[in-house]
């Protein structure tokens, strides 16, 4: 089942809708439980905050939209 992941980036440029991106994996252990952010390596954007780990690292950038000052990058990990 695909899953579609929003990261904020700050430059613009860096990815664009097509772009094959691998995906980099951190944990942090919080009164919630351990949540889980990743980041497009190396260092393009990084996700919020998740419960849910992600069981690929690799996906496709479906788009990429400005919101001021940052970027959004919506990727689609199959």
């Amino acid at each position: 089942m695909a899953r579609e992941m929003d990261f904020r980036m700050s430059r613009p440029g860096l990815l664009e809708a097509g772009d094959k991106v691998e995906l980099y994996e951190s944990t942090l252990n919080t009164l919630e439980g351990t949540m889980y952010y990743y980041t497009i390596e190396p260092a393009l954007a990084m996700s919020n905050n998740t419960l849910q780990p992600l069981d690929k690292l690799k996906g496709t950038v479906k788009k990429v939209s400005e919101d001021g000052s940052e970027w959004t990058v919506t990727v689609l990990i199959e």
